[in-house]
């Protein structure tokens, strides 16, 4: 299993308002439809709820605590945990997909991160993508684009291996 995440964020790393995306960028939709085709993508309840349909050709899991009737075409997890053992054995590369408690809770499990980065802010932003230590990860530029006039890159960033030091 390979845990990637995915988002875009603005320059204070907003993720969204009232539980939609903040700024509208094709080239960054078309770029999240690529990266996560046909493969399983995690997120939480409300994610779920923000988007237009059912995203064709990739696995729903959703995290939530509550008790909500989902579609039957998503699988529902309880916990961190229960989504790592299902796919610990195998080689499913795993998107998680949002919202701002779920990137909380996976960052320390993540392999690679896809950030669309914005150069811009929102101050009515409500949902916020983790703070992470940057020397922990090594980090490549996929691409610099700008949609809508809004300048944004698309970066790669890499976990560093822990080095062992030990004699």
């Amino acid at each position: 299993m390979n845990i990637n995440i995915i988002a875009a964020v603005g320059a204070n790393n907003e993720l969204g308002k009232k539980n939609k995306l903040i700024w509208y960028l094709p080239n960054d939709l078309k770029f999240f439809r690529e990266k996560t085709m046909n493969k399983v993508i995690v997120m939480g309840r409300k994610t779920l709820e923000s988007l237009p349909k059912m995203l064709p050709n990739r696995k729903h899991v959703v995290l939530t605590r509550g008790n909500h009737e989902f579609p039957s075409e998503v699988t529902v997890y309880n916990s961190v945990d229960e989504v790592l053992k299902k796919y610990q054995n195998t080689n499913e590369d795993i998107f998680i997909i949002g919202g701002e408690s779920i990137y909380r809770e996976f960052l320390k499990y993540a392999d690679i991160m896809y950030l669309t980065e914005i150069d811009k802010s929102d101050k009515e932003a409500d949902a916020f993508f983790p703070t992470f230590n940057k020397e922990e990860w090594e980090s490549v530029l996929i691409s610099d684009l700008s949609d809508n006039e809004i300048p944004y890159k698309h970066m790669k960033y890499i976990k560093r291996k822990k080095s062992s030091h030990a004699r």
